[in-house]
């Protein structure tokens, strides 16, 4: 069974480690972000790839926690997943159960990552994802780049993260078939 990986603990890591890295800690980045002026998180984190060299993880992170509000508190992953699968979407549950329960097959490295409307499979990084995209759909999508879009393996378009080439639709626990679980295995292998 995978596990759900805690992003407060990979927070926590990168904060730690920015002032060996970077010759900053926290309060010094945000200071230099504020002084900056207003700026949207996209353009905050450009500036800081662009400007000081940082890499797009760091950049990011540092640009979600100069946009914070003051009384800002954090979802655990368990309430970004159990919000994910509320309401009208609570049906969805059994389709998502089937699809993690599949992940064990693939190796016992996968990580778990609830964010706000997915829940990203990660390896080395991010291979696939899950997604109540509707009430009456989960959408997996996968990274695979050069595999050639069939009927049910459609191109992704602008559904997921940056890095998802491909969407699976599914409507009941029993589209996780050998089929998908294959194409899960290969964008799986490739991550390694």
């Amino acid at each position: 069974m995978p596990r759900i990986s805690r992003p407060e603990d990979m927070r926590k890591a990168v904060l730690a480690n920015l002032p060996a890295k970077t010759g900053h800690d926290l309060d010094g980045w945000l200071a230099l972000i504020h002084a900056r002026g207003p700026a949207t998180h996209g353009a905050i984190r450009e500036w800081l790839q662009r400007e000081h060299g940082l890499g797009r993880g760091t950049a990011s992170l540092l640009a979600g926690e100069a946009l914070k509000p003051a009384d800002y508190v954090p979802a655990t992953p368990e309430e970004r997943l159990a919000a994910q699968y509320a309401g009208a979407k609570a049906a969805l549950w059994p389709i998502y159960e089937r699809l993690v329960a599949t992940m064990g097959a693939l190796g016992d490295d996968v990580r778990l990552e609830p964010r706000e409307t997915y829940v990203a499979l990660i390896r080395q990084r991010q291979f696939a994802l899950i997604q109540p995209s509707t009430k009456t759909r989960v959408d997996v999508g996968l990274v695979l780049p050069g595999t050639a879009p069939t009927s049910r393996l459609a191109a992704a378009g602008s559904f997921g993260s940056g890095r998802v080439t491909h969407r699976v639709a599914l409507s009941t626990p029993e589209a996780v078939d050998a089929e998908l679980v294959a194409w899960l295995r290969a964008a799986y292998e490739r991550d390694a």
